[in-house]
Order: structure tokens, then C-alpha cells, then sequence
């Protein structure tokens, strides 16, 4: 990055030391680049020294040359790096005989430049005369015209020599805070970078997880609209994701660099929505104790998400339908309109085509947004998609504990092959907030098994809607032919069974995940005649030993008994 001489000029310390050295010693401060260029005159800028000498070799293209290479030549003498490097020097004269002192700037471990002063001289005890007869002598070379030259000698400005030390010492104090200031610019800027790269790497299409067939024809309708500015209308049940398409869109199109913003269209009633969406001017209502710029207007140049747009009422979708023909509004309480550049993107968990058929939503309007529809499938209609989505979502976990913090995790097979016969109602965010609780619930573990599930969830588990349907409609036949307790005993029979293979037969830790008590659990198990499964036979021993001690002995737990 080359100095910015124009933003330097900006900075406190540079201006205080530059109006001290002037007002001290009648000297100017400039800069050069890391090649020793002097920037202001690469910018065609000539600021020359307070005396006649200066002024007329700057004004003259040979002259101007010279003072250049000179510079050049001085600077190319400072050390680089380490030792004195970032204190200033007197480097000797320039081609007048004139005297240079500079300071290089060095940040990025390289010199990136330096600040200097010339067109004066250092009064020592002898060496003035040797100086006027180099500048006089000169002036003669160049044939430049300087009216009474040895007055104009007389002119150039002295720096005590016991003074210099002052000199170079704010100098280099200014070099150095020039330094501290551009090693945080650029590392503001690196930090920039590194976000605009990680927010485009987040929303990339390739980060929209799913191989499913579903997902595929919707990667190829993105790949053909990312590019354009048309608008979008995305439509899907909460929780597919319908935000995360709108900014890989957005992240992904030639807007990126641009604002994007959303806004939420069933948070807010309508006064505050049309007050967020355009704006409005001091003393539109009671409170709007000043001007306010809108979501619209901040968005100027990018990209407008309006999130549950069908929840929008019939008022503001007529203004809405404004901004959409003539890309221009008018803030609340204002007389002029204001144009806009923005892109809409527009979702909904509605069946908008519905809600106009029965006028609940403007025929005009919805033509407006669904000039293209992206759909987005619901996790029940792309379950091949379950162990990307699990491996992402536990991945995403573990990273935002930081390196080392949280361990590796997977899930169990069997864990996984559960995820298959539940209907997700709350589609990929219920997967991610399930697959969060897992990660926590499984503390340490490495493996999630189904102890870190509800003991409830562990075996009752939601069939997929198709399978679903299918078990309701087993069930309301078993009903039909045995009646509703023969049903229900069916299903009491199966948590029975589910539960004593869990426990490997232990009828105690039986009864208490079932939260009845264990007389109970006794009588159904003889009842539906369920084996005891596995370790059965101990359990029943102490049955037994029970009931030949009397109550008393059933009142609790044997000492010992698990």
C-alpha cells in the first residue's frame, strides 16, 4: 500500500509538528515515497521552501529535476531496518548546497517512506561561504533568473546547529506515531477482508448443505439468477432457510460490496413499519423529535430482504408496490420523493397465489415480486440430506467454542437412523437447535448416543410424514378391529418392551423411566405377558424373596437392588 500523503496530512500529530518546525525554523515537511519519489510533486503539487533559491530551481523543468534526484540520493542513505532506522538524519546537501534532514517511515517490516525537510542550512561555526558560493555557483548552471542572488542567499533559512537535535527528535517521534497509526489502519482493513471473505464463504451456494434432488434443481436455479437483478420471491415453511438463500444472493451478485437488509415484515405494526421501511422527517408525529433515514434508503446500492412479506397489510403493500415500479418513496411526513438503486428479495411461509385468490393480498403486488420463485424444500422431503446437515451443524458447534475448546463429536448410527422417522416440523432450524442440545446434553462423549435424549424421545419416536401417515392409518385400522383399548394396550405393550431392552431387564430403572410405580410395571408385564428380557431371572428372585417377607418387603427397593 503506497503513502497516502493526503490522509497523513489528516493525522493530529503531523499537522502539530508541522506547524512547530514552521513556526520554529521557517522549514516545510514533506514526504516520499518507499523509492524516495517525492509525493506531493508526483501529484503535480510544487510547495517550495520559504526563499528565492528553492522557488526558482522548482520552477524550472532542469531544476526541478535535480531537487528531485537529490532527495532521492539523501534518502537512499538512511539505514533500512533495525539500528537507527525510524530516527532522523542530516543527510547532507542537495544540489544547491542546501541541507537535507530525514526520517524513514517503516511499518510492515519494509520502509514504506520517509519524511524530510530541505532548503535550509545549519549554521556552524565556518562552512556558510562554502555553501553560498555551491548555491550561487549552481544558479549559474541552471541560467535561472534570480533578481540580487546574494540576497536571496540571505534568505534561506538557519537552523542553529545545538538546535537540530530538536528537530530530528519530532521527527521522529511523528514518523514513529505515523507508523503505530498505519499498522492499525492496515490491520483494520486485513480484519475487513478477512470478514467480507468469511461472510462470502458462509452463504456460498456450496455452504447451503444438500445433495438431494430437491437441492440440486434449486443450486441450478441459483446459479442462473445470482448474477441478475431481478427480483426474487422465496417461499418455504419457517425454518428451511429462506434468509440463508436471500444473502448468498445478495454475498454471491455483483451487489456484494453493497448493504444488505433485512427486515422482518409481521414484527412491526404499521405505523412502525412504514417508519423503518422509509422514514421520516422532524415533526411528522408526536416523538419523531428529528429526521430518520429508512431501511430503504439505507440500503441504497444493495439488496432489500423483506422476510414474511405475506403477513404484510393491504396499506403498506400499495406502498411497497410504489418502491417496486418507480424505485422511489416518500418518508413519512415528507413532500419529496427519493430514488433508490435497491434488489428485492422477498420470503414467505404463505401460499401467496392463495391469499390473492381470496383478496388478501394484492394481485399487482404479487406479480411484482414473483418475477422469479426460488422454493425452497422442507427437511422431510430431503431426509438423504440428514448426515451433511448433522456433520455441518456439529462442525459449526464445535467451531464457535474455538480451537480446542469443544471436542470432536459424531452421532450414533442408531442416533442418526431416528433423525430418519421423525417429520421435523421445524425443518433444518429444529435440526440445528436439536443438534446443539445433543452436542451439550453428551458433555464429553465423543460418540452422541441415545443416553443424551429425553428417556421419553428415546423410543417414542415421530415417524417421517409419509411413514406417519402410514402408522396413524395402521393404528386408527387396529382400532377399528380391537377397539381403542386394544389399541392403546398395544402401544402400552410396546414402551413396556422398549424400555426392559433399554435397561437390559432391570424392572426398577424400568418403572422409573416410565414414571409409574413398580407394582405396576409388574402387573402389566404379567398382564400383556412380556418377557422379562435379559437379567430377568435375579430381578424375579427378589421378587420372590418379597413377597415371602410380606408387605413390609414391597414397600421399597431391597438394600443393594438397582
Amino acid at each position: 500500500m503506497a503513502i497516502d500523503s493526503a490522509r497523513l496530512e489528516e493525522l493530529h500529530i503531523v499537522r502539530k509538528v508541522r506547524e512547530t518546525v514552521r513556526r520554529w525554523w521557517g522549514v516545510e515537511l514533506s514526504f516520499t515515497d518507499a523509492a524516495g519519489a517525492v509525493v506531493d510533486h508526483g501529484k503535480g503539487i510544487i510547495i517550495p521552501p520559504n526563499n528565492r533559491i528553492c522557488t526558482s530551481c522548482l520552477g524550472d523543468t532542469k531544476g526541478l529535476s535535480l531537487c528531485n534526484r537529490s532527495i532521492e540520493e539523501a534518502v537512499a542513505r538512511l539505514p533500512k531496518g533495525g539500528g537507527d532506522g525510524g530516527s532522523a538524519q542530516l543527510l547532507g546537501p542537495c544540489h544547491m548546497g542546501l541541507d537535507i534532514v530525514a526520517a524513514p517511515i517503516e511499518f510492515g517490516d519494509s520502509r514504506q517512506g520517509t519524511m524530510f525537510a530541505c532548503g535550509f542550512l545549519v549554521d556552524r561555526a565556518a562552512g556558510d561561504d562554502v555553501a553560498r558560493e555551491a548555491a550561487l555557483t549552481q544558479l549559474g548552471r541552471l541560467t535561472l533568473e534570480v533578481p540580487h542572488p546574494i540576497g536571496a542567499f540571505t534568505s534561506i533559512a538557519r537552523i542553529d546547529e545545538r538546535e537540530l537535535p530538536r528537530l530530528t527528535d519530532l521527527m521522529a517521534t511523528c514518523v514513529s506515531e505515523i507508523a503505530d497509526h498505519e499498522e492499525t489502519v492496515r490491520s483494520r482493513e486485513r480484519a475487513i477482508v478477512e470478514l467480507r471473505r468469511e461472510l462470502s464463504g458462509r452463504y456460498r451456494f456450496a455452504d447451503i448443505v444438500g445433495k438431494s434432488s430437491a437441492m440440486q434443481r434449486m443450486y441450478q436455479l441459483l446459479d442462473r439468477i445470482v448474477q441478475s437483478d431481478v427480483t426474487v420471491l422465496v417461499t418455504g415453511e419457517n425454518g428451511t432457510g429462506k434468509e440463508l438463500i436471500a444473502r448468498a444472493l445478495h454475498h454471491n451478485g455483483p451487489r456484494k460490496d453493497k448493504p444488505f437488509v433485512a427486515q422482518n415484515c409481521a414484527a412491526l405494526n404499521d405505523n412502525l413499519l412504514e417508519s423503518e421501511l422509509f422514514g421520516h422527517v422532524k415533526g411528522s408525529f408526536t416523538g419523531a423529535a428529528r429526521d430518520k433515514v429508512g431501511l430503504f434508503k439505507s440500503a441504497d446500492g444493495g439488496t432489500f430482504f423483506l422476510d414474511e412479506v405475506g403477513d404484510m397489510s393491504p396499506a403498506m403493500q400499495v406502498k411497497l408496490l410504489r418502491v417496486l415500479q418507480e424505485s422511489t418513496f416518500v418518508p413519512v411526513g415528507g413532500t419529496k420523493a427519493e430514488k433508490i438503486d435497491i434488489r428485492i428479495v422477498a420470503a414467505t411461509n404463505k401460499d401467496l397465489r392463495t391469499m390473492v385468490s381470496r383478496r388478501e393480498f394484492r394481485e399487482d403486488l404479487f406479480y411484482r415480486l414473483c418475477v422469479l420463485n426460488v422454493e425452497v424444500p422442507p427437511l422431510r422431503d430431503r431426509l438423504e440430506d440428514l448426515p451433511l446437515l448433522c456433520d455441518q451443524f456439529l462442525a459449526n458447534w464445535q467451531a464457535r467454542g474455538g480451537p480446542g475448546v469443544r471436542p470432536t463429536k459424531r452421532l450414533a448410527p442408531d442416533v442418526l437412523a431416528s433423525f430418519y422417522e421423525r417429520s421435523w416440523p421445524g425443518n433444518v432450524r429444529e435440526l440445528e437447535n436439536e443438534i446443539e442440545r445433543l452436542a451439550v446434553l453428551s458433555g464429553d462423549a465423543e460418540v452422541i448416543t441415545h443416553d443424551a435424549l429425553p428417556q421419553l424421545r428415546a423410543f417414542s419416536r415421530p415417524m417421517a410424514q409419509d411413514g406417519g401417515t402410514l402408522r396413524a392409518s395402521a393404528l386408527l385400522e387396529q382400532g377399528l378391529a380391537q377397539g381403542l383399548g386394544g389399541a392403546v394396550g398395544k402401544l402400552e405393550r410396546e414402551l413396556i418392551v422398549a424400555a426392559l431392552e433399554k435397561t437390559r431387564g432391570n424392572r426398577s430403572r424400568t418403572a422409573q423411566i416410565l414414571q409409574v410405580s413398580r407394582t405396576t410395571l409388574l402387573k402389566k408385564i404379567r398382564d400383556y405377558a412380556i418377557d422379562g428380557g435379559p437379567g430377568a431371572g435375579g430381578d424375579e428372585a427378589n421378587d420372590a424373596a418379597r413377597n415371602a417377607n410380606g408387605p413390609r418387603a414391597q414397600s421399597g427397593p431391597a438394600k443393594g437392588e438397582l
